[in-house]
């Protein structure tokens, strides 16, 4: 098997020609993430009441390293290290493959066969190879007139289309679950920050989150519990502290960085099965001549003709 995932079965000379009309983007766990980050950041952009006026709460997704979250992102924190509040953090909490959740691609998919150095099992696309279409069809016409050039422009229906047939890996359904929890130092800022979790999405709990062409059901879990130490009468910093979970319908393609076949691949159909017979073994006498009432020089002594 080749090691260059980039073999698709396009032409070295062509494959910047068919990245610019298509592009496939998998779906991976950093899609989904960054689908997530993208609603609770720039979808919902939810702001509250601070000492600064009405400011909008930073989004910060916690797969980061402490120290380098400290380094890169100074904003989020005072002189002493302490998080800046209010803030929203996003956490992704678990992941179930659960084979009970029904996707639109139910049940296994097998990749195809045909030249599996390709990969793919599942074709999202076709369309018309124009000009391999085209040479069948000249090919057909010159031989409606005997060899002869025909009149142009001039086509009948043929079953010879040649199709291309673009495939992606097979598609696998997972339940990820993400907890989105609300960090505020007041009680007001809280209800700033929590009610649009729960108006948003109006009398229902599900919204879509897209990301890179991929679009993904999540629904917001009716739970929203609160942590808060407010009744602590102790000498510790008053928090408001509220969890959302919320469980996204995700789907993977191919195996990542993983993978080594390609991304997607393009197949070609067949549309004509052709088996030379050869005159010396069958004894066909060969008539360069015609046989004398049309013009066809390949034809035979019983009048049929040979390719």
């Amino acid at each position: 098997m080749p090691t260059d995932n980039r073999y698709t079965g396009i032409p070295s000379d062509k494959i910047n020609k068919y990245d610019d009309e298509f592009h496939f983007s998998p779906s991976t766990f950093e899609t989904i993430d960054y689908a997530m980050f993208d609603y609770i950041n720039d979808t919902l952009a939810m702001s509250c009441r601070t000492n600064k006026g009405w400011k909008k709460a930073p989004v910060v997704f916690v797969a980061s390293e402490r120290s380098f979250q400290m380094k890169n992102n100074k904003e989020y924190r005072d002189d002493e290290g302490m998080i800046i509040l209010p803030v929203i953090t996003i956490e992704r909490s678990s992941i179930v493959k659960d084979l009970n959740t029904r996707g639109a691609f139910y049940g296994n998919q097998f990749p195809i066969e045909t030249q599996p150095e390709k990969g793919g099992a599942i074709t999202i696309a076709r369309r018309i190879k124009q000009d391999k279409t085209s040479n069948f069809a000249n090919a057909d016409a010159n031989r409606r007139y005997n060899d002869k050039i025909g009149p142009q422009f001039v086509r009948k229906s043929t079953k010879k289309v040649v199709y291309e047939y673009i495939s992606i890996p097979a598609i696998v359904y997972v339940d990820i679950t993400y907890s989105i929890t609300l960090r505020t130092e007041y009680q007001q800022q809280m209800n700033d920050l929590i009610q649009p979790f729960i108006t948003r999405p109006g009398t229902i709990n599900s919204f879509m989150i897209e990301r890179d062409g991929h679009r993904y059901e999540t629904f917001v879990q009716g739970d929203y519990s609160l942590n808060n130490n407010i009744a602590d009468m102790t000498t510790e910093e008053r928090r408001f502290e509220t969890k959302v979970d919320l469980k996204v319908l995700g789907y993977l393609v191919g195996e990542g960085d993983n993978q080594e076949t390609p991304l997607f691949s393009i197949r070609e159909n067949a549309v004509q099965v052709s088996i030379p017979r050869e005159h010396v073994v069958w004894g066909d006498p060969i008539s360069v001549s015609g046989d004398g009432i049309t013009n066809r020089q390949n034809t035979a002594v019983d009048g049929k003709y040979r390719e």
